[in-house]
Formats: structure tokens, C-alpha cells, sequence
């Protein structure tokens, strides 16, 4: 006779190009997973529709090859691009409801970075990536996103954020009275630009052509402040001013009663190669917070944010940090063997 209790937990981390489903049970041992497509209702032709058509194909799989239902799993999380605003989140929810949790939880995928870069499971995670965002959870399960939408609230930070800043400060030196910079002459060489009247045809057309590798630029950029360019540090610690005003605000906001772990977390903040935004962040945070602030950069895969996070919705408490450390290190080897998008 079948045991009808769930045994299982079911962590998503939903991105804009990918989605990973992490199958565990209930004392933390990987059972499953798969790497498929966006879910994102914001890249699906018919939005949410789309996501609940394709989370269900998805998860079909998964558990059609596991012998399970949904109603084996005691506990769901799901980290979401796309889950930006409240409205946003009522139509997620819907959905996953609609395909039958009951016991589950969904958030921004920001999220994902706390739930697997603090013990306690609370804190703040600033992602900077392509783009940036700050989500929070405070002691009391209070959840809040500062950030994330775009130049409606001020995201002047992220990868795409610093290449355009790039251009923009050559053009500037070059035809609107800007402060000279050596990140004009790393441009031209890397772009093999012979004249100043040639810069903006060239970009223009490698950026219509989709050409701009923004890792070499970004990367240009720290090297050149690294090696004193005053307009190299300016864009570098603009982006950190940015992003601690968001991180300043979601700890107010949130009122943390005691000392506030904060997760940076993507692409730019992890290989950043000089201080000067990471600088600019912390001294921001320092002068409108009044709470002490533990820094955490993120080496984890934050999926394994969303299996912590789902065992915590299940048990109702965050793993032990043997069965965490565990996890995460599952999830990383996990994900290794997974297909690329």
C-alpha cells in the first residue's frame, strides 16, 4: 500500500533563457533534475498561459520519470525571472497553483541568491549581472525587490549598464566635452577604430549586428580603472552608489533586528578585478544603514538557493549547515552535467 504523505521538494530556478528543476527528498538527497527553456512569462509568446503551459510540460517530465505527482511534494520554491511587481506575482502564483503545489513559495529569482549564500536564510542579495536587481528577506519571512525593472527604478548598474556607460564616456570625450580617457584609446584598439569620426558608425553597427561581446568590455573597463582612469572609476563607482542606495533601502525597509547578511551575487560582482564599485557600494550602505553588515560573495549555483529554500517551505526551518553545505555542493556537481541552452 502507497504511502500518500509528500516525500519530496521541488526547487525552480527560472531564468530569462534556461529553467533548472531540482528533484530532492526530504532529508536532502538529490533524486532528479532537468534543464529546459525559459518559463519566463516575459519571453513566451502568450505570458503567463506560456508559463503555466510550459512549467507543466516541464514538470511532467520530471516527475512522469520519477513515478511521482505533484502531490508528492511538500514543499515547492520558485525563483522567477519576470517576477518583478505585485502583479506579476498574483498571475505566478495562479499558475503554480493551477498546476496543483499547495505548499510552495515564489519570488523574483533574486531571492535565490540569500537562500544559498546565507546560513540563516535571511539577508539581502544585490545580483549583478546583465542587469541588476536587490532582493531581501528579513527574520520575519518578509520578502521585498528594490530594483529590477529597468530605468523606471534606477537601475544604473549591471553589465549592460557598463558597456553603454563605456561608449557614452568615449563619445562624450570625443563631442561633448567630456574628461579625457584612456578608455577611448582600449575602444579603438579593440574595435581597430582609425579615426574619431569612425566611432559611433562602428558601434552603431556592432551593436545592431549584435556584436559586442560584453565581457571584453566590462572587462576593459576595470582594467583601465584599475590602472588609475578617473572616468573608468567614475562609471565603476556610480554602479556601486546604485546598487547600495537599493541594498540601503531594502534593509530599511524590511527592518532587520539583527546583523544583516548581504549576498552579492552575478557575473560583474564576482569578477570584478578592482574595489572601486564594491567600495563605492559599501560606503553607500554604511551611511544609511545603521545596522552591522556581514558581505558574502556568492561561489554557489543559486539553484541550490531554491532546494535550501524548499526543504526550509517543507520543514518550516532552514537546514541544518552540514545538510545546506551538502546541498550546495550537489547542485553545483548536478549542474555540470547538464545540457547548455
Amino acid at each position: 500500500m502507497k504511502n500518500n504523505l509528500p516525500k519530496y521538494v521541488l526547487g525552480v530556478d527560472g531564468g530569462n533563457t534556461k529553467t533548472d528543476y531540482f528533484l530532492f527528498d526530504l532529508d536532502g538527497k538529490h533524486i532528479d533534475s532537468i534543464r529546459r527553456g525559459t518559463c519566463s512569462h516575459e519571453a513566451l509568446r502568450d505570458s503567463f498561459p506560456g508559463t503555466k503551459r510550459v512549467m507543466t510540460e516541464h514538470l511532467n517530465e520530471l516527475f512522469q520519470r520519477n513515478n511521482i505527482t505533484v502531490d508528492d511534494i511538500a514543499g515547492a520554491a520558485f525563483g522567477l525571472a519576470g517576477a518583478d511587481v505585485i502583479s506579476q506575482k498574483i498571475e505566478l502564483n495562479k499558475v503554480i497553483s493551477e498546476i496543483g503545489f499547495k505548499n510552495f513559495q515564489l519570488e523574483n529569482d533574486g531571492i535565490l541568491g540569500v537562500k544559498a549564500g546565507s546560513a540563516t536564510g535571511y539577508g539581502v542579495c544585490s545580483i549583478n549581472g546583465t542587469g541588476t536587481v536587490v532582493v531581501g528577506v528579513n527574520e520575519e519571512n518578509e520578502f521585498l525587490q528594490v530594483g529590477g525593472v529597468g530605468y523606471i527604478s534606477g537601475d544604473e548598474a549591471g553589465g549592460a549598464f557598463l558597456v553603454r556607460r563605456t561608449f557614452q564616456a568615449v563619445y562624450d570625450s570625443l563631442y561633448r566635452m567630456g574628461d579625457e580617457t584612456t578608455l577611448k584609446n582600449r575602444i579603438f584598439e579593440l574595435y581597430q577604430i582609425s579615426e574619431n569620426k569612425y566611432f559611433l558608425d562602428k558601434i552603431v553597427e556592432l551593436t545592431e549586428k549584435r556584436l559586442i561581446d560584453r565581457t571584453t568590455v566590462i572587462k576593459l573597463l576595470f582594467k583601465e580603472a584599475a590602472s588609475g582612469d578617473k572616468v573608468a572609476v567614475g562609471i565603476l563607482e556610480q554602479a556601486g552608489t546604485c546598487m547600495g542606495l537599493a541594498v540601503a533601502g531594502c534593509i530599511n525597509n524590511l527592518n532587520f533586528k539583527g546583523v544583516v547578511p548581504i549576498v552579492l551575487a552575478g557575473s560583474v560582482w564576482v569578477k570584478a578585478t578592482t574595489d572601486h564599485m564594491l567600495n563605492a557600494f559599501k560606503n553607500v550602505i554604511k551611511k544609511h544603514v545603521n545596522k552591522e553588515c556581514n558581505y558574502i560573495m556568492l561561489n554557489a549555483a543559486p539553484a541550490s538557493g531554491a532546494v535550501v529554500w524548499a526543504l526550509e517551505i517543507a520543514n518550516g526551518a532552514m537546514p541544518s549547515d552540514d545538510l545546506r553545505n551538502e546541498i550546495l555542493s550537489t547542485v553545483e556537481e548536478v549542474q555540470k552535467n547538464l545540457p547548455t541552452t
